[in-house]
């Protein structure tokens, strides 16, 4: 993907999102790492800016160090967005784009008491194959830089356990997924805000797919779960 590309392709991910309301207002962001033969670095959506107003010119562009080169002030998400391509690209699902949202349903599972250590069970057979595992990461403060450490260890921890995850759920601030594209992260992304839908509105008769279930979709499919 060149770097002309991936700043369409953010700001046309941006625009459904923010259409179909997975964001609203100006929360959210987008990142995407260049490749080397694009000079390296990142592209990350402004600080504050509106997902579904984005100007591909505009967007900020970052050095392999996270340094701005050019555009507007970056967000400040950018120092989680590194820890998971970093901390991911020795898993089976390294980031090439991380979306970070603040998406309804998904935040609504993190705002009562008791929740485990993930957020969601294995419900649907393409939660399984498309989104596998998604760890809750304990509330820190928006741009907390410890939130970024948690996120990286837990990316490796998952990742001893032989479990690749391309998604992790920020406790009363919404989900970062990860995958290859901004298409393939905004797909990832539906699938999770969809399946929280369904959990919330099938409580309290809800059940998860079984064990056997679950075997039958790696052997078939090569899910991560």
């Amino acid at each position: 993907m060149t770097e002309t590309q991936a700043r369409e392709d953010i700001c046309r991910v941006g625009q459904s999102l923010f259409a179909r309301g997975y964001v609203h207002a100006t929360a959210g962001n987008i990142s995407v790492q260049l490749d080397a033969a694009q000079g390296g670095g990142f592209l990350i959506t402004p600080t504050d800016a509106c997902l579904g107003f984005l100007d591909p010119a505009r967007l900020a562009r970052l050095d392999a160090q996270g340094q701005q080169i050019s555009g507007d002030k970056a967000s400040k998400t950018i120092a989680l967005h590194r820890h998971i391509y970093e901390a991911s690209a020795s898993t089976g699902a390294p980031a090439r784009c991380v979306i970070h949202t603040h998406s309804t349903h998904c935040v609504a599972l993190t705002l009562g008491e008791g929740q485990g250590e993930e957020l969601l069970p294995a419900l649907t057979p393409y939660f399984v194959m498309k989104v596998g595992h998604v760890p809750i990461i304990s509330y820190r403060k928006p741009g907390d830089p410890q939130a970024a450490q948690d996120v990286a260890a837990t990316i490796t921890r998952y990742q001893a356990r032989g479990t690749s995850i391309r998604a992790v759920m920020l406790e009363r601030l919404g989900p970062n997924v990860w995958h290859d594209t901004p298409g393939a992260a905004m797909a990832t992304l539906e699938e999770l805000e969809e399946t929280a839908k369904l959990w919330l509105l099938s409580q309290p008769q809800s059940v998860a797919l079984s064990v056997e279930n679950i075997e039958e979709l790696r052997q078939t499919f090569g899910s991560q779960w």
